[in-house]
């Protein structure tokens, strides 16, 4: 099964870019299949992880950036891919 994480967080205005780096340059404790982050107006940053792994397994995460850099707790989300092309 393919489990993809999301992690979304959105800077302090005017931060995006600081926010984009500081998450390209955590590493993760394992490699997942495929990594990929994206940026979006607002100074949003999302980081997407795939992973050979069932639903529930336990997966390294990003963690929280320091305090000062964000607006609001990450947001993290969790899929299953139930089709892919």
């Amino acid at each position: 099964m393919t489990v993809a994480l999301m992690w979304e967080a959105r800077a302090v205005p005017g931060r995006g870019a600081e926010l984009l780096a500081w998450a390209r340059a955590q590493k993760l404790s394992r490699e997942p299949l495929r990594r990929e982050t994206l940026r979006a107006p607002q100074d949003r940053v999302l980081v997407i992880t795939w992973w050979d792994a069932p639903y529930d397994a336990e997966l390294p995460e990003l963690p929280e950036p320091e305090d000062g850099l964000v607006t609001r707790a990450v947001h993290r989300w969790r899929f299953e891919s139930v089709d892919a092309g």
